[in-house]
């Protein structure tokens, strides 16, 4: 009994498969093509322990081709060429079936390797990745394959594998098991979608409890310290830590609090400080901007004692600054404006700086206008005298609008008197 729980408890027919039913269930498109037994070049895409593994094993065990399987983190190109050296003999008469997991640790070579092969339908791709295949797999693999997106398992589905689970782990060694009401969902909760997740807490668990007179107590208690934390699916480099992160900000930026507590949370159960307070400070800046500008000080202010304090405690100040982030009236006048003004400097739309503004207090024998002609605005009413200000190929350029919130319009009001005025 070496072998994992998940390995043992592993199905062998689709309809054991928990979870996936947008693509497994009867009449759906990947349905369809296992049951034909034509099977095309797959790329199965999604997190781990979702089930990716299992459908393969079990494609592969349906089909009259050779089995072979290599793992992208240990593979080398010399195990390619040994399973290409295989065509076309009698211990794969038929082709091989080749299931490649983690395919986006092969490098771009080492796919190329496997592209005659799988063009000519001698080698039969299966692969699997937990990293978006449109930036990690070779262009032209993608092109002869179909991808197939696995989602993470819901709660209420992973529940009957657990308990399947015990029921195994009870009859292997001959225990009769008690367990607490409610510890079948704790752990469905606690893995995050990963039903590999779930049977390795289902064996702690186990084994975690002392036997007494031929039986196991299974508590909520020792469920909750093995399933603490286990929920976070976070990988700093993987597409899971872009996605949050992406929804933090978003949800700040569409004023929805609870749903970036949401994200702020579950960046900072991974320990991930720094991405919390560096989109924080992204956000108040680039979504509240000038709506709110007092927003920014107060935000880098938050951030610096969440960086001097550490977690657990930084949650709080970071909890009020997304509060404020996320209530805040928004703006992106200022971002729009620099936008616009950076696009016409890396276009080239630009020219001399205006005489007038120029670091010059005297004029050389070149200068055709004697004198620097500088208006001092100071001088003036209000602190504002017209004068230009931009070269002049771009004198009558405008790039900053004023947002319609209560901020920008005072200010536009303002202005539009004093300039009204001059």
């Amino acid at each position: 009994m070496n072998n994992p729980l998940a390995d043992r408890i592993r199905p062998t027919a689709l309809g054991d498969v928990v979870g996936q039913k947008h693509l497994l269930s009867e009449g759906k498109a990947l349905y369809n093509l296992i049951s034909s037994g034509d099977i095309p070049n797959l790329i199965f895409y999604g997190p781990s322990g979702v089930g990716k593994t299992t459908v393969a094993s079990i494609i592969a065990n349906a089909t009259n081709r050779s089995l072979r399987r290599l793992n992208g983190t240990t593979a080398s190109t010399q195990d390619i060429k040994d399973i290409v050296a295989e065509l076309d003999t009698f211990t794969a008469p038929n082709g091989i079936l080749l299931y490649l997991d983690e395919i986006q640790y092969f490098n771009k070579r080492q796919q190329q390797s496997l592209l005659e092969f799988i063009e000519n339908g001698k080698i039969t791709l299966i692969a699997s990745t937990t990293e978006n295949p449109y930036f990690y797999i070779y262009p032209a693999i993608l092109s002869r394959s179909t991808v197939f997106e696995f989602k993470p398992i819901e709660p209420d589905d992973v529940v009957p594998a657990i308990e399947r689970g015990f029921n195994i782990l009870s009859d292997e060694y001959k225990l009769f098991l008690e367990i607490d009401d409610g510890v079948c969902q704790k752990i469905a909760r606690g893995c995050g979608g990963d039903v590999r997740k779930a049977l390795n807490c289902v064996e702690n668990c186990f084994f975690a409890t002392v036997t007494q007179e031929d039986k196991k107590h299974i508590t909520m208690d020792t469920a909750n310290e093995l399933v603490q934390k286990s929920s976070v699916r976070y990988d700093r480099d993987g597409d899971e830590h872009y996605d949050i992160i992406s929804a933090y900000q978003k949800s700040m930026r569409g004023s929805d609090p609870d749903a970036a507590l949401h994200y702020l949370a579950r960046l900072l159960e991974a320990g991930d400080l720094p991405s919390a307070c560096r989109r924080l400070m992204v956000c108040a800046c680039e979504d509240v901007g000038l709506a709110y500008p007092q927003i920014i000080p107060i935000v880098k202010s938050a951030v610096d004692i969440a960086m001097m304090v550490g977690l657990p405690e930084a949650r709080i100040p970071l909890a009020d600054a997304v509060i404020l982030v996320a209530t805040s009236p928004k703006s992106n006048s200022g971002e729009e404006a620099i936008n616009l003004a950076m696009a016409d400097v890396k276009n080239g739309n630009y020219g001399p700086v205006p005489r007038q503004l120029q670091n010059k207090h005297y004029d050389g024998e070149d200068a055709e206008v004697k004198g620097q002609f500088y208006i001092y605005p100071h001088l003036y009413p209000n602190h504002w005298a017209e004068q230009q200000y931009l070269p002049d190929v771009l004198k009558d350029k405008q790039y900053y609008t004023y947002g319609p919130n209560k901020n920008e319009q005072a200010f536009k009001t303002y202005w539009d008197k004093i300039k009204n005025n001059k």
